[in-house]
């Protein structure tokens, strides 16, 4: 890889840094006269990758519209210009599964999932905003018998197509980009194929990112293939570390950040978003920058919990964290849009002497201008990934001085932030007095951890609303018989963490709606090891001892062989394969339980038959307390043993013992002493039936 002349700049210019006195002065021109850099294509914020806004759903209506008006709403929060979406595929990516909108070759459902409602809801607040989509993983027979989605490039083409169509055709929605396969290998036949029928089918308009993964090996086959580079529109690389590369460049495509941040959203975090935002652009000349994720609202402690733009994860209490880089967001969305242009390297887009960066864009009829500063120090804006070298910054003073059409702007409107550390307050967003210019000359002076904006833009606004409710432990006792959802959505508070679970109409007239658990063959996975445990989590990471049950059926066609419920369930995400817990499966046509340790069913506790009355619809209950489990079916005991090697805290969970179809209803979670008062209860009914059965005697006539 080799450094731009501009990423080299900016290494001697961090070097250089520790050189530089304190308020030491500096001039930097801001001037169109030669000419403008490239096109701005925005900021946004990414759901998906995976099932990182599972939570907001089912907010209370009230702060879920407060949360939105901070994401998307122009002039109030950070006025996001990109939505990014995951095009569910059934597959485990990263903190849950996304369901299909074809599960099956033969099948195909556009009401699945929570995107379409989130893009609906984001196109409300800002008609303007650009949709991108990008799959994660596919339906199994995407693969056409292999684990390859480009085995045959027609059909994974139209399978991204339909999705598309049902964006437009169902909701309204028009595709502005599409992406490839999300950090895994590309196929440039597979590229030029969905040009080609995206072209076809009447969606010349959706413009191909690749391929969200690193520059080099998509960089040399643009610049290799002509084909290739006429079917691709923007080069996506995945966190860049504000660096690109000279054939990037030479590619002549424009550059994102097509994945970026990935960072705790505390005021490090914030330094992270702040920094890359501006240097993205400064140093690598990269013109989109997308957070993934848009808002952090999955269980804690699903991996990289609080890693989104703001947090809301207890739709029971309604609670949710505007976090600071909503607002450091703010600092460009508001006073900018997509397709200004910014000003070239050296005349109002550079770095600072004394450590830090600076921007500047303009509109297309140059009535306004827009300069971003930030001063961002080194441990106070590490981000995620990758690894940021060491440098300095200094207090500083900025001298101002704008030329070309921007000569007589007398006077520029200043919105401030700053970063508090070692028990400071952090600013937030603040608007000060003007920047007062003579002879298009200003002054601003520069700390340390410090956000500016200086713009002619005057629609700016920090919106606010009351605070949200207080934050609540999630309710128990906790039911759920599904018969209050949409057909086809996901129950709200339980997780998919592998396969999906999707409500659908009972063929049973004792039950209405159910969740049934659809994936039945291996979906083409994201994460690395194929996950065959299809299982929903929920509740609270930290319970101990608790009780669980659920109602479950196992079909006759394209089922699986068993269920569990569980208890006490740590490890989701990409390693959701080894969760360990307590596992109890019932396996209903053969009659038999195992009790095991871990999902996998590696670390068996126990086995054995169940009682010979196991019906269509078996109820399956669980109790954990201390290192003692019991375990029940149709209100018959089935074990009560001690299980002393189990974890000490974790989830409830349902799921199958394989892919295939198995139906759920009727699911409670409550804690230990009223599970034990159930449990007791559901003996002496089972007690008074056997012995009611045994002794009746039929009426004589």
């Amino acid at each position: 890889m080799h450094l731009t002349a501009v990423s080299l700049a900016f290494v001697a210019a961090l070097s250089s840094a520790l050189a530089v006195g304190p308020w030491r002065a500096t001039t930097y021109d801001f001037d169109d006269s030669s000419g403008l850099g490239r096109q701005y294509d925005g900021i946004g914020g990414l759901s998906g990758g995976g099932a990182t806004s599972k939570l907001l759903v089912n907010y209370p209506e009230k702060e879920r519209n407060e949360i939105l008006d901070y994401l998307f709403k122009p002039n109030f929060g950070a006025s996001l210009q990109i939505l990014k979406v995951e095009i569910g595929g059934d597959a485990q990516s990263t903190d849950g599964t996304e369901a299909s909108h074809m599960h099956n070759s033969w099948d195909e459902n556009y009401q699945r999932g929570y995107e379409w409602w989130l893009m609906v809801e984001a196109k409300k607040r800002n008609p303007n905003i650009k949709l991108y989509c990008l799959p994660w993983g596919f339906p199994g027979w995407v693969g056409q018998g292999s684990r390859n989605p480009y085995q045959v490039p027609e059909v994974t083409a139209d399978y991204i197509i339909r999705w598309i169509n049902g964006a437009k055709t169902v909701y309204g929605l028009t595709m502005d980009f599409v992406g490839i396969w999300n950090e895994r290998p590309y196929n440039s036949t597979y590229i030029k194929t969905l040009r080609k029928m995206l072209d076809e089918r009447g969606f010349s308009n959706v413009r191909i990112v690749a391929a969200d993964g690193k520059w080099p090996n998509i960089v040399s086959d643009i610049l290799a293939d002509p084909s290739l580079a006429s079917a691709v529109d923007y080069i996506g690389c995945h966190y860049p570390g504000t660096l690109s590369t000279d054939d990037a460049l030479k590619t002549g495509k424009q550059l994102w950040a097509s994945e970026d941040y990935s960072t705790y959203n505390d005021e490090v975090g914030g330094g992270c978003w702040a920094r890359i935002l501006n240097k993205n652009y400064a140093v690598g000349r990269m013109t989109a920058t997308i957070s993934w994720n848009l808002i952090a609202s999955y269980y804690n402690p699903l991996p990289f919990f609080r890693d989104g733009l703001m947090t809301a994860v207890e739709p029971w209490s309604g609670n949710y964290n505007v976090d600071t880089p909503i607002w450091l967001s703010a600092h460009t969305t508001q006073f900018t849009q997509v397709g200004w242009k910014y000003l070239e390297h050296g005349a109002g887009v550079g770095l600072l002497e004394g450590g830090g960066s600076y921007v500047a864009l303009v509109s297309p009829d140059k009535k306004d201008f827009t300069i971003i500063v930030e001063t961002m120090s080194h441990n106070h804006s590490l981000c995620i990934r990758p690894p940021l070298p060491a440098y300095d910054v200094v207090p500083q003073t900025m001298n101002i001085q704008l030329k070309g059409s921007f000569a007589n702007i007398k006077e520029l409107n200043v919105w401030y932030s700053k970063l508090g550390f070692d028990g400071q307050q952090s600013i937030m967003f603040q608007k000060k007095d003007a920047l007062q210019l003579k002879n298009g000359m200003g002054s601003a002076s520069l700390g340390m951890d410090e956000v500016y904006t200086f713009t002619t833009v005057t629609t700016g606004d920090k919106g606010q609303y009351d605070a949200p409710p207080p934050s609540k432990s999630f309710p128990l006792p906790y039911s759920d018989n599904f018969d209050n959802y949409t057909l086809s959505t996901e129950p709200y508070n339980l997780a998919p963490q592998v396969g999906s679970f999707e409500v659908v109409n009972s063929s049973d007239a004792t039950h209405k709606l159910i969740v049934r658990q659809t994936v039945i063959n291996d979906p083409i996975e994201w994460c690395p090891l194929s996950l065959v445990f299809p299982m929903a989590l929920g509740g609270n990471g930290s319970w101990s001892d608790i009780y669980v049950e659920v109602e479950a059926l196992v079909g006759k066609v394209n089922a699986t062989d068993g269920v569990f419920v569980a208890a006490r369930v740590q490890n989701g995400g990409c390693q959701s394969y080894s969760a360990k817990g307590i596992f109890f499966f019932v396996f209903p046509a053969q009659q038999y339980y195992i009790i095991s340790y871990d999902l996998a069913r590696t670390q068996q506790i126990s086995s054995g038959a169940v009682s010979s009355e196991v019906m269509d619809w078996n109820k399956i209950s669980l109790l954990v307390t201390g290192t003692t489990i019991q375990g029940q079916v149709n209100g018959k005991s089935v074990f009560n043993i001690q299980a002393p090697k189990m974890t000490k805290n974790g989830f409830v969970a349902i799921g199958t013992d394989t892919y295939g179809l198995a139906d759920f209803d009727n699911f409670m979670i409550t804690t230990a002493s009223d599970g034990r008062r159930i449990m007791r209860e559901n003996e002496e009914r089972a007690h008074a039936k056997a012995k009611h059965t045994l002794y009746f005697e039929p009426e004589k006539h």
